[in-house]
């Protein structure tokens, strides 16, 4: 970390605006939270929205976190995320998970198959990047419920250069040891750790326009 608590090492354009796509139950708002919380430690300004309403467990729902050097002025949807996090691969062709994504995006979907066809129906442009990674197997593992939204996390930290794992991993420490015990934290921050490791870049053409 540099001198005002920033990453020495970023290299991405700031605001970052990312857009969160998953079902009631995994996880997409605290996910949320994390991130933006992640953000606040990393010396930027932050805001952490959900979109949902009196959904069931397993509905759609979607969340909103921004990451800028300045104040965060506006308080609406991300309309133009500059990456896409899809915690259930089953929503790709239900949701259009890709919409506005930027032209050099990101978009990481938890899948345990790279070649699914769920992944081959994304849309996706020369320029932007595909990631996977069987986040719901790692969080079964580790925490023993399909709760797959540390493992996201980890490949966010790896594939969009704005918060490094260090810097995550205090994240959902400090968030997560206010509710759960140092067993589930331990493991939240295994799985967040596993799922940067594992994760997978989809090289351009497998998935895209098929």
């Amino acid at each position: 970390m540099s001198d005002d608590g920033r990453l020495a090492t970023l290299d991405k354009r700031l605001p970052i605006e990312v857009r969160w796509h998953g079902r009631g139950g995994q996880g997409v708002v605290t996910a949320s939270r994390i991130l933006a919380s992640a953000a606040l430690k990393g010396g930027y300004y932050l805001q952490s929205l959900p979109d949902f309403g009196a959904e069931r467990s397993g509905a759609p729902i979607a969340a909103y976190t921004r990451i800028s050097e300045s104040p965060v002025i506006d308080r609406g949807p991300v309309y133009e995320p500059d990456a896409v996090i899809v915690l259930d691969a089953s929503l790709i062709g239900q949701v259009d998970v890709e919409t506005g994504l930027v032209s050099d995006g990101t978009i990481i979907v938890n899948t345990a198959n790279p070649d699914s066809p769920a992944l081959k129906r994304l849309r996706l442009q020369p320029d932007q990047q595909l990631w996977t990674v069987d986040a719901s197997q790692i969080a079964i593992e580790l925490i023993k419920r399909n709760v797959p939204n540390t493992p996201i996390l980890g490949v966010f930290s790896r594939s969009v250069p704005v918060l490094d794992i260090d810097t995550m991993s205090h994240a959902i420490d400090e968030l997560m040891s206010e509710t759960f015990p140092p067993n589930i934290v331990e493991a939240n921050l295994q799985a967040l750790r596993l799922g940067h490791d594992q994760a997978q870049k989809i090289e351009a053409g497998v998935s895209a326009n098929v």
